[in-house]
């Protein structure tokens, strides 16, 4: 089983031209190779960097791949397109064509599949490909309420929700504590975690970040099974009907967090 650690390695200072090398390579042998017969000779190889350089970077071949995969979903942006509804079609439009890329189809499958019989790997997954992209449902879900199309968030969500080192943020309400450092909740008075000495995410906060997360899982897990299970295309008519049934019940759905947790009404739709 791979083990994720924190320790620092030390060394030469990492070259971003390398790292990209590699992690392209590492791609492109996926492709060709399949997951069993990768190696990090291989990869390396292909890069024309030493087997050594690999190791002091990642220290297994499933760390490797997973840091492959994740900066294709970095390419990811959420452009202004005039109103949520066309966001959110471009939205899933990108994700469909991002994900019908060999290179991705391929080693997302193969992550995924040894994920089933790794913890460790579970866990870099949603930290590094999953977690790193709830930004863009906070930044469109703040651009529609400032458009008027959503009610604006409940007291104490609005300096959480989109803040990775606080225990408000997306993916990280249940993790109260988590807000240290420079630039973290205690230097930004957090509202919603109650900055230094807080007690935790406040009810807006807690419904803020399931709101955020249950939106990210639809969407992602729509498409993913459209085009890796389904083996069907995003395309422009799919990508429409898909956004009718979100926007539809996000409201409604919207509405029912924050009961539950306590953090006030918002508009019916």
């Amino acid at each position: 089983m791979a083990t994720f650690g924190n320790a620092r390695r030390t060394g030469r200072p990492r070259s971003a031209e390398a790292d990209a090398a590699i992690l392209a390579a590492t791609r492109t042998a996926l492709v060709e190779l399949g997951w069993g017969r990768l190696t990090m000779g291989d990869v390396a190889a292909r890069a024309g960097v030493a087997k050594t350089t690999l190791y002091r970077r990642w220290s297994s071949k499933s760390e490797l791949v997973v840091d492959a995969v994740a900066v294709l979903f970095d390419e990811l942006r959420l452009t202004d397109r005039g109103s949520l509804r066309a966001d959110v079609e471009d939205m899933v439009r990108q994700i469909g064509e991002l994900l019908d890329r060999p290179e991705t189809k391929t080693a997302l499958m193969a992550v995924m599949a040894e994920s089933a019989r790794d913890p460790a790997l579970r866990l870099r997954i949603r930290d590094a490909i999953v977690g790193r992209q709830r930004h863009l449902v906070v930044q469109g879900r703040r651009r529609a309420q400032e458009r008027g199309e959503l009610p604006p968030d409940a007291p104490g969500a609005q300096n959480c929700a989109d803040r990775a080192d606080c225990p408000g943020s997306a993916g990280n309400a249940e993790s109260a504590g988590n807000a240290e450092g420079p630039g973290g909740a205690e230097a930004a008075g957090c509202a919603g975690c109650g900055g230094a000495g807080g007690e935790g995410p406040g009810p807006g906060a807690r419904a803020a970040a399931r709101s955020t997360d249950l939106v990210f899982d639809v969407i992602a897990g729509a498409v993913v099974n459209r085009t890796l299970v389904s083996a069907e295309p995003v395309d422009e008519a799919w990508a429409r009907a898909f956004t009718t049934l979100l926007l539809g019940g996000m409201a409604e759905a919207d509405r029912q967090i924050r009961e539950q947790e306590g953090a006030g009404n918002a508009p019916r739709a």
